[in-house]
């Protein structure tokens, strides 16, 4: 993946992936100076945790017949202060349909060891709950 980040001043920046051009746009939180109308740098962080954990799911799982369309992840991201880092990271997956113990397993297990899970630092707590609705 290639992209091109650009700081647009105003504490906003965008961020444009080279192949399709799509954009993403960031700004400061309001305790740095921005106007938090924007995810920031750190919830896309936080964001690309969640993410990559469905999406792993929704690939790996394809191959076994696993189907997750409509799972949800709410994520909380919590930041410290000294010195500035995410800190926290708290989750609960909620997947639609009705599932084996062995095909939970395989779900909690992929998520958990997703690309960027394996990628975090491990100072960051995270917590991640699997709520299986259906």
């Amino acid at each position: 993946m290639t992209s091109t980040i650009t700081y647009l001043g105003d504490f906003k920046i965008v961020s444009q992936h080279e192949k399709s051009g799509a954009e993403i746009i960031t700004c400061a939180p309001l305790r740095e100076g921005g106007t938090s109308e924007l995810f920031s740098p750190s919830d896309i962080f936080g964001i690309s945790f969640g993410q990559s954990m469905l999406m792993a799911v929704a690939v790996l799982g394809k191959h076994r017949g696993i189907d997750i369309t409509g799972a949800t992840c709410e994520l909380k991201k919590s930041t410290h202060p000294e010195p500035k880092r995410i800190g926290t990271i708290f989750c609960i997956v909620r997947i639609p349909g009705k599932f084996t113990d062995e095909e939970k397993k395989f779900i909690e297990e992929t998520a958990l060891n997703c690309p960027v899970a394996l990628s975090l630092h491990p100072d960051i707590q995270k917590t991640v709950l699997f709520d299986y609705v259906g």
